[in-house]
């Protein structure tokens, strides 16, 4: 794999704006997370993971990013030995209990 200078990689940087695909650099650079993002899963799913575990987003922010549905995204935290967090208080968890079950009609 070819690897590239610290200093030709500034350069081709500086020179992005010139090429008239990306009005600066900053736009370069986000499309190029971008895709690699999408090319790699493993990768969104770590940051995914990593973020939620800092509680940086949300279970379901952290589901989009890794682009999983709910279920597999707590499989994946299970996995990675990362807890869920609960930010619901149990008198918040014993109203929703009790709204459940009367709308159950029990």
């Amino acid at each position: 794999m070819l690897e590239v200078s610290e200093y030709l990689i500034k350069k081709e940087l500086e020179i992005i704006p010139n090429t008239g695909f990306y009005k600066n650099e900053e736009d370069f650079v986000n499309d190029a997370i971008n895709t690699l993002l999408a090319a790699r899963k493993d990768l969104r799913i770590s940051i995914a993971c990593e973020l939620y575990r800092k509680d940086a987003v949300s279970l379901g922010k952290a589901c989009e990013i890794a682009s999983l549905d709910i279920e597999e995204m707590k499989e994946v935290l299970h996995e990675r030995g990362i807890v869920r967090k609960v930010h619901t208080t149990p008198v918040e968890i014993e109203a929703m209990a009790r709204e459940a079950i009367k709308r159950s009609g029990r």
